[in-house]
């Protein structure tokens, strides 16, 4: 059995994955080095390269292999035109990718650039930008706007919202979710999550529950269910986009796609500022299990986190108030 042959004029930053060799790649060759990046990953890697590269025409350098004063002066003037410390952060993984995968020296570890780089982290950095929470009340609000009856982009977004936040799951996986991927059970549904970013190979299964709620407004196994039928699918991808006429096409959600139906519920919904994303989904799960008294492991059970200490920087400002000492001053 051969490896899919990948179309290069498809494959985002396939020129940067190919390695350096004295003999070209076979198409078997070239398929399971594109499979060893996601496309997120590989989209990434190409726009940030052509971004350095731009960089380096307009002043002179040279992008590969890349000399140590290009790569600080280029850093010095991302830091000083405003761009955050994640970014620049990225765009450094991206060049030292690049430069291995042509068994290059890596730029970024010359001390010209690490000690500029440890400078514009001490002088610049700042806690990220993290995504609100999105639970209820606010969650039901949210859900209550969403279209109902005949309105196909209406279940297929209250089923969206209502199997994101039960779940937990990142808007890889609910775009990437099918109808084989999920089990009856009887006390709801079961996920199987066959890849992800915590298990990249799928050497582990990942199962995530689904569970049925009291209410049936709020129930994620009502609302899938509802929004299967409706649209006829018996199989392929769950989430699907829905044409203007009101018609379900066999095309998956792509990932930025789930963030921009979130966002839009939010806001026909009118509920405050975010920023909405849907990640909010995820870290609503977390925050509004916490509140509700679910410890860190079993919260980590359903999200799938390897460190419960990552999951504590899910816990949103609402519950900085629980067993702080400074509460308990209050009533001096």
């Amino acid at each position: 059995m051969t490896a899919p042959v990948p179309d290069r004029t498809t494959v985002p930053g396939a020129e940067l994955l190919a390695p350096q060799v004295d003999l070209p790649l076979t198409p078997e060759e070239a398929a399971y080095v594109a499979a060893a990046r996601s496309p997120n990953t590989r989209r990434g890697y190409a726009s940030d390269w052509r971004e350095f590269s731009g960089w380096c025409a307009r002043n002179g350098h040279a992008p590969l292999p890349a000399a140590p004063e290009a790569l600080s002066g280029y850093i010095t003037e991302l830091a000083g035109a405003g761009a955050k410390v994640g970014t620049i952060s990225r765009r450094l993984s991206s060049i030292r990718f690049v430069h291995v995968m042509r068994d290059l020296p890596d730029p970024t570890d010359a001390r010209r650039v690490t000690a500029v780089w440890e400078g514009i982290r001490r002088t610049h950095g700042a806690p990220p930008v993290r995504a609100r929470a999105l639970m209820p009340p606010d969650l039901d609000d949210v859900v209550a706007a969403c279209g109902s009856g005949t309105d196909l982009a209406g279940l297929r977004d209250r089923a969206l919202l209502l199997v994101g936040f039960f779940s937990a799951l990142r808007r890889s996986e609910l775009a990437g979710l099918t109808v084989a991927e999920v089990a009856e059970h009887p006390r709801g549904r079961v996920l199987s999550i066959p890849r992800s970013k915590t298990n990249p190979y799928g050497t582990e299964p990942e199962l995530v529950v689904l569970p049925h709620a009291h209410r049936a407004a709020r129930c994620p196994v009502t609302a899938l269910r509802t929004w299967l039928e409706a649209a006829g699918i018996t199989e392929g991808p769950v989430l699907r986009k829905v044409t203007r006429g009101n018609r379900v096409t066999d095309r998956p959600l792509h990932p930025e796609s789930v963030n921009e139906i979130v966002q839009r519920a939010v806001a026909r919904a009118g509920i405050g500022p975010g920023p909405w994303s849907a990640h909010s989904l995820r870290a609503g799960h977390v925050t509004y299990a916490h509140q509700r008294g679910a410890s860190d492991r079993a919260i980590a059970h359903q999200t799938r986190h390897r460190s419960l200490a990552t999951v504590g920087t899910y816990i949103r400002v609402d519950n900085a108030w629980e067993d702080n000492s400074a509460a308990l001053l209050a009533g001096l």
